[in-house]
């Protein structure tokens, strides 16, 4: 791996927020040209996505530019993971086509992991906009008063998750070291089955050496940009993604009382209803999903309170 940092963009069907994408890199990248490398991976789009790839390609002429295009659409998680699988550097960061980045945070990222060189993960601050609403809902995802190196990866994981899990989950927020990731998609090769496989791959690779959160905001997260997860999607998540990824986490050392209480979470009062209407809409998927979902729940209960 001579080169730092492969820069990779899955996309698909998203050719106007490629393009805009690829205007923030060609700036953002100037006199770091040759410690990069950028990958795409079209997941076999039918608008005009290759057609902005071969525009931009010329403008990253000092840098090693390459695009992939899937032969067919092979899933969101699935793409994701071969941007990883992608990356022959020492360090991959797979930004979404729609994310605004600040200009300053590739600059920030590449000096970060040159002075910190024992780092297996960073973590980019993000503000949070629900554009449905236009509200503002997080100023700062995770809360940082000092900037500082974490050797004990796992504890600072576990408050994050306490705090807001789902800044775990934005993957463009997420900076890994290539084998640490890479180890992370071999020890649960179905997590590209998963939608909050992405909590899992962060988790893991804070195992594999030090953490950096940053202070300062270097992005935002667009919830709500291009769709909302439709309601079948969403209970899928919920009852079945999430607690899988938590069952994974106490599997590679994660504290087992604190996973135990989140999948706990998940299961209040109010669900009975989500429940049954989950039933009235979908009855064979919710038994297949419920089944074991109210097993690991009364597990869970179990453990906690004999613990």
């Amino acid at each position: 791996m001579h080169k730092l940092l492969t820069i990779s963009i899955p996309t698909f069907n998203r050719a106007s927020f490629l393009d805009k994408q690829l205007t923030w890199l060609a700036e953002a990248i100037k006199g770091y040209e040759h410690e990069c490398e950028i990958f795409i991976s079209d997941n076999c789009s039918t608008d005009n996505t290759q057609e902005i790839i071969t525009k931009w390609q010329p403008n990253f002429n000092q840098t090693t530019f390459k695009s992939h295009r899937n032969k067919t659409n092979i899933g969101v998680m699935p793409n994701i993971a071969h941007c990883f699988q992608s990356a022959n550097t020492k360090y991959v960061w797979v930004i979404g086509d729609d994310d605004p980045i600040q200009i300053r945070a590739l600059s920030y990222v590449i000096n970060t992991i040159k002075q910190n060189p024992d780092l297996a993960l960073l973590m980019l601050n993000f503000s949070w906009f629900y554009v449905p609403t236009g509200k503002l809902v997080y100023e700062r995802c995770f809360t940082i008063d000092h900037e500082q190196i974490y050797l004990d990866g796992k504890k600072i994981i576990e408050q994050c998750l306490q705090e807001n899990f789902s800044g775990l989950a934005f993957m463009t927020a997420q900076i890994y070291r290539t084998t640490a990731v890479k180890k992370a998609l071999q020890e649960w090769n179905t997590s590209i089955d998963n939608r909050e496989a992405q909590i899992y791959w962060t988790a893991f690779c804070a195992t594999q050496g030090s953490v950096k959160i940053t202070k300062d905001v270097y992005l935002q997260y667009d919830c709500g940009m291009n769709s909302i997860p439709e309601s079948k999607l969403w209970f899928k998540i919920r009852y079945a993604d999430l607690p899988a990824v938590y069952i994974k986490l106490m599997k590679i050392g994660y504290n087992q009382a604190f996973c135990q209480q989140l999948i706990l979470e998940h299961f209040t009062d109010k669900n009975w209803r989500v429940i049954f209407g989950a039933f009235r809409r979908w009855p064979i998927m919710t038994t297949n999903i419920l089944i074991p979902y109210f097993i690991l729940v009364a597990i869970s209960r179990w453990k906690l309170r004999t613990a």
